[in-house]
């Protein structure tokens, strides 16, 4: 095969890898992909993202199709050894953007759909069984050496920009030589995938976390016709031991499991941790995913926040591969994609860490006082669980001033002048989105027209639900964005294509001084 250049080599394709690619191809960029395995990995790993991550799968066009391959996770309950409720968790409704607010899905399922949206692209190549063996960079760009599993020559691939969603032991990462911060969490878990042969076995609750200080286990869905189970190793046994498939069987026979009325899709022992790298980029190149940070699965975000990690870096790329944004000044821009995301994860391998110190207890004493803490909250999280902040970006694109800066919007349904209904995103498209509730169309075309239709960006006027709204205005079905406004103070806001708040004014009046400063946050001209 020839040498390929491309605008964005993406190393690694699992979800995270395959959603990059997908937010640049269709931007219409040019995007290369090496997976050093020549086939798709068969077996289940993540089983959990939210309503956030539904909604970007949404944006990469997939989000009905990935619903077909998942299911809604609906009640998650917390129980200690005598089978008392410790903690009870309603994910039934929709979640803040709108989608299901937790859902269980088989990994192999999730990359399929993901793989067959991404590979329909035509700006899109991917090449299995290849992997980056060496990097460079150039004066324009990055020069990849590529080595393929059948031992033939090595090749060389010219690309503007190089992400690594290489996984845990990232090359990526390696070649970037970032220092770990590592929390130094540490305990080795049984994970054992199922495939029941009984389909219609009601399972009660569907998720449970068993707080047992004899052996901390975890019950979850695995997705649709799959269930998964976790067991904590306890300080005597090895992980040989636990690796032995007949361990897996004599560990499922509490729940009437045998090889006969199952199947045993994967065990594995895996060690949980709680690390970032330091830094996320040098130069053209850059980590996402795993290969950027690693947690504990106790809250579900680990592919989830891999996934924010690609829906952050795509419109920054874009506005730098676009010109945009230009020049040493316009390349800065993906400094900004380190500091916001390594502080949001932060926040998230915090929540991870906090649940995990709660699940892991193996001293009973320990274990008794907790349960005493947690009976008398009945069962409310918010009274149980130490307080955990808000997960907010860290500085980068974002304005100065009070309010839900730095924090993920709302979606709700809208319904346009045309008589277009459905959720947000999709009714208005991606890219920077201006909001306002007030009833009166404001003018700012003079001031910062010409810098708006730079970025794409959509200024719309918020009307009530049963308004008939005119162009440049859009039908709030639901209600959400007026309430949301009100709640936070707001009377305008700016929301960027990731979803996440640049800022919002309590007067109207204010909005060109909100916007200048995304424009200087962006290095664009008022």
């Amino acid at each position: 095969m020839a040498d390929l250049d491309c605008d964005v080599l993406v190393v690694g394709y699992g979800p995270v890898g395959q959603v990059l690619t997908i937010l640049l191809a269709q931007r219409g960029y040019r995007v290369a992909v090496l997976e050093r395995k020549a086939e798709p990995y068969p077996r289940p790993r993540a089983v959990h993202y939210d309503d956030e991550i539904a909604r970007i799968f949404a944006a990469a066009g997939v989000g009905d199709e990935v619903a077909t391959v998942s299911m809604p996770s609906g009640e998650y309950d917390w129980q200690n050894a005598d089978g008392r409720t410790l903690l009870h968790f309603d994910w039934g409704a929709a979640g803040l953007s709108g989608w299901p607010a937790s859902n269980m899905f088989a990994q192999p399922r999730l990359e399929a759909v993901l793989a067959a949206r991404a590979e329909s692209l035509p700006s899109v190549q991917v090449r299995r069984g290849w992997q980056a063996v060496g990097l460079s960079e150039v004066a324009d760009g990055v020069e990849v050496t590529a080595a393929g599993a059948d031992g033939g020559p090595d090749e060389m691939i010219r690309a503007r920009y190089v992400v690594g969603c290489d996984g845990a032991n990232s090359f990526v990462r390696e070649w970037l030589g970032t220092g770990l911060t590592d929390l130094g969490f540490f305990y080795d878990w049984l994970i054992l995938d199922v495939v029941p042969h009984d389909t219609e076995r009601e399972w009660k609750p569907f998720n449970l976390q068993i707080c047992d200080p004899v052996r901390p286990t975890t019950v979850v869905s695995g997705g649709p016709g799959r269930r998964r189970w976790e067991f904590m190793r306890l300080p005597h046994e090895t992980i040989d031991e636990l690796s032995n498939e007949a361990t897996a069987w004599r560990l499922l026979e509490r729940w009437q499991l045998t090889p006969d009325n199952a199947d045993l899709e994967r065990h594995t022992v895996y060690t949980f941790q709680a690390r970032w790298a330091d830094e996320w980029r040098r130069g053209r190149v850059l980590i996402a995913g795993d290969a950027a940070h690693l947690m504990p699965p106790f809250a579900g975000q680990g592919m989830c926040s891999g996934i924010r990690d690609a829906a952050n870096l795509a419109w920054k790329l874009d506005l730098v591969l676009s010109g945009v944004v230009s020049g040493q000044a316009g390349d800065g821009l993906l400094d900004t994609y380190t500091t916001e995301r390594s502080a949001h994860i932060q926040n998230a391998i915090g929540m991870s860490v906090e649940l995990g110190n709660v699940i892991c207890l193996s001293d009973p004493a320990a274990a008794a006082a907790r349960d005493e803490v947690m009976l008398k909250a009945e069962g409310r999280p918010e009274l149980a669980l130490p307080p955990i902040p808000p997960p907010v970006l860290g500085p980068g694109v974002l304005a100065s001033g009070p309010g839900v800066v730095g924090q993920l919007s709302p979606q709700g349904r809208v319904r346009t002048a045309a008589g277009d209904l459905g959720r947000f995103d999709q009714v208005v498209g991606p890219g920077f989105v201006v909001l306002s509730n007030n009833d009166v169309q404001f003018d700012i075309e003079g001031h910062a027209g010409g810098s708006l239709a730079q970025l794409d960006a959509h200024v719309l006027r918020l009307l009530p639900p049963d308004a008939e709204p005119p162009d440049g205005a859009v039908a709030d079905v639901d209600g959400v964005y007026r309430s949301w406004l009100e709640a936070v103070g707001y009377e305008a806001v700016v929301i960027r294509p990731d979803y996440y708040v640049f800022g919002g004014v309590a007067a109207e009046a204010d909005l060109p001084d909100l916007l200048n400063q995304l424009f200087a946050a962006l290095d664009l001209g008022s």
